[in-house]
């Protein structure tokens, strides 16, 4: 019984990602493995992991800054309200990159209402908007369906979270922020690193919002793939090693989150 319940699962794991990764891993290990030589050997690929991972951690930080704040202001609301903003917070995730980066350059291009607005205070336009074609206006805009998913991960922790316990440690002489360091950071903490990694790896693998925000003007391992397989590349094994290196980066920022929340629940903190 529970095999039958368990095999639409496993049909769609095999048929859609373990196929799919053979032959991907076929096309990048043929011929000897020169894909990935090529690969390692280009400056513009270590470039591109230096402006993934930059970027990917100030999306993920600033995702998770907000997200907490905000999901700790919702915890102490009432259910109702806390259910209506819930709503509302998550619809970016309902978006895909592409409208996401159109609604930045609306707002925030050269000629964005936002833009606009602002200039009528003397903000020269072109300074503005310069901002949102580069590496901090891409890890803003990421930001906007980031700050979701940290949302949806830390409000269950904080709504469950007892707040007698603060009390109690203020009862007994600490001061606000040392109770909220020692009782409240460390119950938050396990699930505040998977969600960062959540989000980390989210922003590093994105490529749509990237696209269509600053095209090829960032160096970034998603473009750098999406510039071999489209019309002006042709070089596919390398693509294929290189969403090979991608995936692998990306799991191993997972593995790290539930590594570190496994090491917590052995220690019994």
């Amino acid at each position: 019984m529970l095999l039958a319940l368990g095999a639409p699962g496993a049909i769609v794991l095999v048929g859609f990602f373990l196929v799919p990764l053979a032959v991907v891993a076929a096309e990048a290990f043929g011929g000897d493995g020169r894909a990935f030589a090529r690969v390692l050997g280009d400056p513009v690929f270590w470039r591109g992991l230096i402006g993934s991972l930059m970027l990917a951690a100030t999306a993920a930080t600033v995702s998770l800054a907000v997200g907490a704040a905000v999901a700790l202001h919702l915890s102490r609301l009432g259910e109702r309200t806390r259910l209506m903003l819930q709503f509302l917070i998550a619809l970016p995730l309902t978006f895909s990159g592409l409208i996401v980066a159109y609604g930045f350059i609306l707002a925030f291009g050269r000629a964005g209402f936002v833009t606009m607005l602002l200039a009528e205070v003397g903000v020269d336009p072109a300074a503005f908007a310069g901002f949102i074609y580069g590496p901090a206006g891409l890890a803003f805009a990421y930001a906007y369906y980031l700050v979701p998913r940290v949302v949806m991960l830390l409000l269950p922790v904080l709504v469950n979270f007892d707040q007698a316990q603060i009390a109690a440690a203020e009862s007994l002489g600490a001061p606000r922020w040392r109770a909220l360091a020692d009782v409240l950071v460390p119950q938050v903490l396990p699930t505040a690193l998977s969600a960062w990694c959540l989000v980390a790896a989210v922003a590093f693998g994105a490529y749509g919002t990237a696209l269509a925000l600053v095209g090829t003007q960032v160096n970034i391992l998603p473009l750098l793939l999406y510039s071999k397989i489209s019309e002006g590349g042709s070089d596919f094994p390398a693509a294929a090693a290189l969403s090979l290196v991608l995936m692998a980066a990306c799991t191993l920022v997972m593995a790290a989150a539930e590594a570190f929340a496994a090491s917590r629940e052995t220690s019994g903190h």
